[in-house]
């Protein structure tokens, strides 16, 4: 396991960087080649929504568990960079899907707390990290909350304070970052990060979202993009097809990728 033992111990330095550690998620071992050829991209991370959407199903652990490995194991064939992939809450048993997806190469992860109760929640974290060592490998758990996504017309400072004990429990027992996507101040993300500790949080990107730079000055340790980057993809394609339709054709700086 000397190799992605070296992948995993690359991820987590990426994570533990004061140097905002930016990744575009990708489906596919094509988009995970595409992605990983641009300068200054360091690590992948994968979409359940997109795989998900690949294979026709819908998210929220539909796809079979088995071909999600499958898929997230050809993304990280393709790729000499490390790997993350999304996990959902695990597939009715996160410390065998973990171990399943440390077997095809994956070095991380996300485990959506999906807001079970908090012992449960814990549970399912320690199990994922405990797979992780018994691998022999710092697999990176990002430890997912989804109290802010799932907030409804909760009281905002309630919905943050949650988020915060939530996270400084799934840290307690070895998860080395806490992701909390939804819409976040920076108010919001000054609070998470001075609970739990600089380089701890990581966030999704959105339209309106706070500037990476300013991010990367308050202590986030990542920044990902779910499914909006597959979105951008097929925003393009439709766009194509509607220029074909309209009697027009490919762009004129197109060029293949492959």
């Amino acid at each position: 396991m000397t190799d992605i033992a070296a992948s995993a111990r690359r991820l987590l330095d990426l994570h533990s960087s004061p140097e905002l550690l930016t990744v575009v998620n990708v489906w596919d071992a094509i988009s995970a080649r595409v992605v990983s050829e641009v300068d200054g991209i360091e690590a992948l991370a994968t979409a359940s929504h997109s795989i998900a959407a690949m294979y026709g199903y819908e998210d929220g652990e539909n796809i079979p568990v088995d071909l999600m490995i499958e898929a997230v194991g050809r993304i990280a064939a393709a790729t000499d960079l490390p790997v993350t992939a999304d996990l959902e809450a695990g597939y009715g048993d996160p410390g065998e899907t973990t171990r399943k997806a440390i077997d095809v190469g994956i070095v991380g992860a996300n485990l959506e707390d999906q807001v079970k109760p908090l012992a449960e929640a814990v549970a399912a974290v320690e199990a994922v990290v405990k797979a992780g060592e018994a691998a022999g490998i710092p697999f990176v758990l990002n430890a997912r909350t989804d109290v802010v996504a799932k907030a409804g017309d909760r009281d905002h400072d309630e919905v943050i304070a949650d988020a915060i004990e939530r996270g400084k429990a799934f840290l307690d027992v070895g998860a080395p970052v806490v992701f909390v996507p939804g819409p976040l101040s920076e108010d919001d993300v000054s609070r998470l990060v001075e609970a739990y500790g600089p380089q701890r949080l990581t966030t999704i990107g959105y339209p309106g979202s706070i500037p990476l730079a300013r991010q990367a000055e308050l202590g986030v340790a990542r920044v990902s993009y779910g499914p909006f980057s597959q979105s951008v993809a097929l925003m393009a394609l439709q766009d194509l097809t509607r220029d074909v339709v309209a009697g027009g054709g490919l762009p004129g700086n197109f060029r293949v990728l492959n």
